[in-house]
């Protein structure tokens, strides 16, 4: 093994393999076949390390779903200790015991991904068996194996940064939440998939009342606090499949694909209530109430592209501002 990994063909395919995509998943993916060819364990696992330091599974192949737990506990620990793991069996190994969890048997390696001096991830790999005996690697041929790896672990440390890179360019700053230029992105993309369809899509204009005088009595700092807090909440209140937005200032924006009007409604009528219900600043030694005003538009409805749709759910937002606020209209109602 250790001579076919020093061989200049091997690293090449290698080399080859990882940079064929920009997604981590497919890099991961391609340093799990190319990895399974080299040693024969029957499952494999890679695991990324994010910027806040949670560990991710993002290529998992051949691996029962009795051991998936304990693989990834295995990558963490890799992760972490950042030194190659090696046991015959993990059920007996106190490395990995936790009084709340019981690994079945079964041997198991695993070594760290390493690019630019820092630890990007961890190669896992299982036999569902355990071993007469530990399944290590002599020095030379780790050595070997870690040349060979580097590769797959600077083509990964790339995706995972532009995939961070990304999401930042489509995330408000603030609230976390998808920003405006996102939401245009979205929501041309959902007009012409409804068109084609022919079901429906509506968009949801919301608009914080009374935020003004929070910024106003308590500070522009006190105003950001609050704006996060209302972000949570209709975040919260959205379904699985809608697009939460931030559009700009206090004002926040849902995609709703599939979706009528009166399931438009609805989701408006729950985002309502709990904003009504919540205390906002409570940590700062306040209990603000807000209430909001929404915006319902609807395609085919009133609109036919997503320029008309945002402008309809606009129009209907600033009818409910200017007839009391705290409540919801449908635009073309």
């Amino acid at each position: 093994m250790r001579r076919r990994l020093t061989r200049a063909d091997v690293l090449t395919e290698m080399i080859r393999a990882v940079n064929a995509s920009l997604e981590p998943e497919r890099v991961a993916d391609a340093m799990v076949a190319r990895v399974s060819a080299w040693i024969p364990a029957p499952g494999w696992l890679v695991l990324a390390t994010t910027e806040d330091g949670e560990i991710r599974s993002l290529a998992s192949r051949g691996i029962p779903a009795t051991l998936e737990t304990a693989a990834q506990a295995v990558g963490e620990l890799v992760a972490r200790s950042t030194a190659p793991f090696y046991s015959a069996d993990i059920a007996a190994d106190r490395r990995l015991a936790k009084a709340d969890a019981r690994h079945p048997s079964a041997a198991a390696i695993g070594f760290p991904l390493e690019c630019r001096g820092r630890i990007v991830g961890a190669l896992v790999g299982m036999d569902k068996a355990p071993s007469a005996r530990e399944p290590k690697l002599a020095a030379a041929t780790l050595a070997a194996l870690r040349g060979a790896l580097e590769p797959g672990a600077f083509a990964l440390d790339n995706a995972l940064r532009m995939q961070r890179a990304e999401a930042l360019s489509v995330t408000d700053d603030l609230t976390q939440l998808y920003n405006s230029r996102y939401l245009s992105q979205v929501l041309r993309r959902e007009t012409k998939r409804a068109s084609r369809s022919g079901r429906p899509l509506s968009l949801l204009f919301i608009d914080l009342d009374g935020f003004k005088g929070v910024n106003d009595t308590h500070g522009h700092l006190a105003g950001s606090a609050a704006l996060v807090e209302a972000a949570a909440v209709i975040r919260i209140s959205a379904r699985e499949t809608d697009i939460v937005a931030r559009f700009g200032g206090d004002e926040f924006a849902l995609v709703l694909p599939d979706t009528g009007s009166e399931g438009a409604v609805s989701v408006g009528e729950r985002i309502r209530d709990k904003i009504a219900v919540h205390p906002f600043l409570e940590k700062n030694g306040l209990k603000i109430r807000l209430t909001v005003s929404v915006g319902v538009a609807t395609l085919p409805d009133v609109a036919a592209s997503a320029e008309q749709l945002i402008h309809a759910a606009d129009a209907a937002m600033y009818w409910v501002k200017e007839h009391g606020k705290n409540n919801i209209s449908v635009a073309g109602s």
